[in-house]
């Protein structure tokens, strides 16, 4: 049964460092317009270590949490049950805390990932290029596996790196290829080229953006534009931002938490801008 809007639940964002995160701009905005004055969002730094204190120190009250690096992998053997969106990529970005007192453990990165390309009319893809080899880039793999018919190829940097992505395109049956982070200018000429490297990493690749650019999804926010989404706009080709990303993924984690849907995502997406374009 869906929570009444006067009972008084809690959720937070953990990590560390969690200063910069958005998500209680995302939620508490969510519970505005959906009426639930007695939810509150809070966020918390905490690492692997304090975790598991953590956790066994909610109360009743507690709905969810919503998880940031480093404690995605951490929670794992802490939760009672994952799903298997959260398991094909060994990665939980959501609890759900239930009235019987059960943690299961999800992952809204990847179908928020989808779900941002779907609203940008992207809904298969024959072939594709991830920039970068981290956490990121297995759930754009894990998103890819939903979208794309062909070859993925992924410009990492090393070759452990390399063999990192073709263990994930294994698992998760997705036909990966990798190639030296030397030739990243190749990847524009993807359908669909998603960047997942720090700020900073993709700027030189600005000057490679071919004259009529596809689909560019960089999962940065801040600061935005990144100059590579900079140059691709000008060029006219069409943008993903990280932004989308995240408020997507929230969407879905307000949706689990609170068992209301849909969750407004335009009142979601204005309150994100509001908050970037503040500081």
């Amino acid at each position: 049964m869906p929570p009444r809007a006067t009972d008084a639940r809690r959720a937070a964002v953990l990590g560390s460092p969690i200063a910069h995160s958005l998500s209680p701009v995302l939620h508490r905005a969510a519970y505005e317009a959906l009426g639930l004055g007695g939810w509150s969002y809070d966020r918390f730094e905490i690492d692997e270590a304090a975790l598991p204190g953590f956790l066994d120190g909610l109360g009743p009250e507690w709905a969810g949490l919503s998880l940031t690096m480093p404690l995605k992998r951490a929670v794992i053997p802490l939760v009672d049950e994952i799903s298997e969106t959260a398991a094909s990529v060994d990665a939980v970005n959501t609890v759900v805390l239930t009235e019987d007192g059960r943690r299961l453990g999800d992952n809204t990165d990847i179908p928020g990932m989808v779900a941002a390309l779907r609203e940008h009319g992207i809904e298969q893809v024959e072939s594709a290029a991830i920039l970068g080899a981290g956490a990121t880039a297995s759930s754009a793999l894990a998103a890819l596996s939903r979208i794309c018919t062909g070859e993925v190829v992924a410009y990492v940097r090393g070759e452990a790196r390399a063999a990192e992505m073709r263990r994930w395109g294994e698992r998760l049956e997705v036909d990966v290829r990798t190639a030296a982070w030397a030739d990243a200018g190749q990847a524009l000429r993807a359908p669909l080229v998603i960047a997942t490297t720090p700020a900073g990493s993709t700027d030189a690749l600005a000057a490679a953006v071919p004259e009529r650019p596809a689909t560019l999804f960089d999962v940065l926010y801040d600061p935005w534009p990144t100059e590579l989404a900079a140059r691709w706009s000008m060029f006219g080709g069409a943008v993903v931002g990280g932004l989308d990303l995240l408020v997507h993924q929230a969407v879905l984690q307000v949706e689990r938490m609170t068992g209301r849907s849909p969750a407004p995502l335009e009142a979601m997406r204005h309150a994100g801008e509001k908050a970037l374009a503040g500081h």
